[in-house]
C-alpha cells in the first residue's frame, strides 16, 4: 500500500511518498516559488545563435530560457528533415512564440525550453501536434497495448499525438475520451490567452506539488492521502472529484500532537536516506558525492562479512547497495551522469546479477533511468533525466562565500 504524507507549513509544502511504510519519493516546494517545469509562456526571442543551433528565449525570467534546434523541429522523428536546418532558418530575434519550460533554471543557467507541447493528464499525454499514439512500456500484455492504441487512434484529431499512461491499462474508453476532451479545453485555453497576451508572459502553470503526485502516483481507491493543514486537505478533496468522479478513498486531516512527519517516520528516513554516507543492512556503506551534472556513489563493504567466501560477500554487499541506490536515486531525485562504483566481482555472473537488481529497482521509477553498463574500470555507468529539483529544498542550504568548503569556528580574541 502507498501512503502520501503531506506536511505543510506557512510557506513550503513538502510531500513524501511511502511504499510499504519505506519512503521512496520526497519533494518540496515554497508557496511563492512553485516549479517552471510544465509551465506555458508566451515568450520574445532575444538571440539566435546558428553556430550553437539554439536560441536564446525571454520568458520574464532572471535568466533567458535556452531552445535548441530540436525543440523547434517537428516533434515526430518521422516528420523531421534529414539534416537539420539552421536555426536562423526557423527562428528570428523578436519573433514571439509559445515555449513549454522541459527543464528547471539552474546555478547560472537558464530554463530549457521546447517547442514540443506536452500537457499531463490522468490516463494519458496529450501533444497537440505529434501525429502518433504512443503506450507506456510499462503496460506489458500485447492485447492491451493494442487496445488502448486502437482507443488513441480513433479518439485522436489528425494533427494531435496521444501517450497512454501505465494507469490507463484496462480503463473504460469513456474515461480515456474524457481526460482527453479536458486536456484539448486547456490546450485551447493556453492558445487564446497568447493572442491576447504581450510577451513575456506566463500562459498556463502546472499543477501544485501534492496535485501533481495524486494525479502521477496515487490510486484515489486504494492509496492513503494525509495532510496536516484543513486547507490542503479541501484543495486535495477538490481536486480528487473532479479527477477521480467515481469515488475516492477520504482524505485524512492529520491532527496529531507530534509533527506528521516524525509520526509517520518520514523525518527519521530523511535524514538518514540524504546523508553524504548511508549505512545498509548489515553494516555495508555508501558515500553519496554530487556535483551539477554528475554522482558518484561509493559501495564499501565497512562492517559487512556476510559471506563464506570474499566473493560471495563481495557479491551480496553488492546486491544490497543496488537495491538501496535504485530507491535513493528516486528518492533523492537524482539526474545526470551517474557512477557506481561496486566493489569489485571476479565472475560476470555476479556483475549480470547486480546490473539485474538495480533495473528491477528502478523500472518503479516515473523518471526514465538508463543502465549502460561496466567501463573498462569496472564502473556501473547510468543516466537519469531531471527536470526538477525539488528535493533539494531538505538538503542544507550551501554557503555562498565559500561554496561549502569553508568551516564553522568561533574568533579568536
Amino acid at each position: 500500500m502507498k501512503q502520501m504524507i503531506v506536511h505543510c507549513t506557512q510557506h513550503v509544502t513538502r510531500m513524501a511518498l511511502l511504499e510499504n511504510g519505506r519512503l521512496v519519493e520526497y519533494a518540496a516546494e515554497r508557496d511563492q516559488q512553485q516549479g517552471l517545469v510544465g509551465s506555458y509562456y508566451k515568450g520574445r526571442v532575444m538571440n539566435v545563435l546558428p553556430g550553437m543551433q539554439a536560441a536564446f528565449v525571454d520568458i520574464g525570467q532572471k535568466k533567458n530560457a535556452f531552445l535548441y534546434v530540436d525543440d523547434v523541429l517537428h516533434p515526430h522523428l518521422d516528420k523531421q528533415p534529414e539534416v537539420k536546418p539552421s536555426i536562423d532558418t526557423l527562428l528570428q530575434p523578436g519573433q514571439e512564440i509559445i515555449v513549454q519550460v522541459r527543464k528547471e533554471p539552474r546555478g547560472g543557467k537558464g530554463a530549457r525550453v521546447t517547442t514540443h507541447y506536452t500537457l499531463p493528464g490522468r490516463w494519458m499525454v496529450y501533444m497537440p501536434f505529434a501525429e502518433y499514439v504512443g503506450v507506456s512500456k510499462k503496460i506489458s500484455r500485447e492485447s492491451e497495448r493494442n487496445r488502448l492504441k486502437v482507443i488513441g487512434e480513433r479518439l485522436r484529431r489528425r494533427e494531435e499525438g496521444l501517450i497512454m499512461r501505465t494507469v490507463s491499462e484496462d480503463e473504460q474508453a469513456d474515461a480515456v475520451e474524457g481526460d482527453l476532451s479536458f486536456l484539448r479545453a486547456q490546450w485551447e485555453m493556453i492558445l487564446r490567452r497568447a493572442e491576447e497576451a504581450s510577451a513575456p508572459a506566463l500562459l498556463h502553470s502546472d499543477l501544485s506539488i501534492v496535485q501533481r503526485f495524486i494525479r502521477d502516483a496515487y490510486n484515489p481507491q486504494l492509496d492513503e492521502l494525509m495532510i496536516d493543514s484543513a486547507k490542503a486537505v479541501r484543495e486535495a478533496e477538490a481536486f480528487l472529484t473532479e479527477m477521480a468522479p467515481e469515488g475516492y478513498k477520504p482524505v485524512g486531516f492529520y491532527r496529531g500532537q507530534e509533527p506528521i512527519f516524525t509520526a509517520y517516520g518520514v523525518q527519521e528516513q530523511l535524514l538518514r536516506s540524504f546523508s553524504r554516507k548511508i549505512i545498509l543492512e548489515g553494516g555495508a556503506t555508501l558515500i553519496w558525492d554530487e556535483t551539477e551534472a554528475l554522482t558518484v556513489i561509493d559501495v564499501n563493504t565497512a562492517q559487512y562479512t556476510g559471506g563464506a567466501t570474499l566473493e560471495e560477500t563481495v557479491t551480496r554487499t553488492n546486491l544490497l547497495a543496488a537495491e538501496e541506490i535504485g530507491r535513493l536515486i528516486r528518492l533523492r531525485d537524482t539526474g545526470g551522469i551517474i557512477i557506481v562504483d561496486f566493489i569489485d566481482m571476479e565472475l560476470e555472473e555476479h556483475r549480470r546479477q547486480v546490473v539485474e537488481r538495480l533495473g528491477r529497482v528502478v523500472s518503479s521509477d516515473r523518471t526514465k533511468t538508463h543502465i549502460l553498463g561496466w567501463t573498462h574500470l569496472g564502473l556501473l555507468e547510468m543516466t537519469r533525466k531531471k527536470a526538477r529539483h525539488d528535493s533539494a529544498s531538505f538538503a542544507p542550504v550551501i554557503c555562498q562565500c565559500c561554496g561549502g568548503t569553508g568551516k564553522v569556528g568561533a574568533w579568536l580574541e
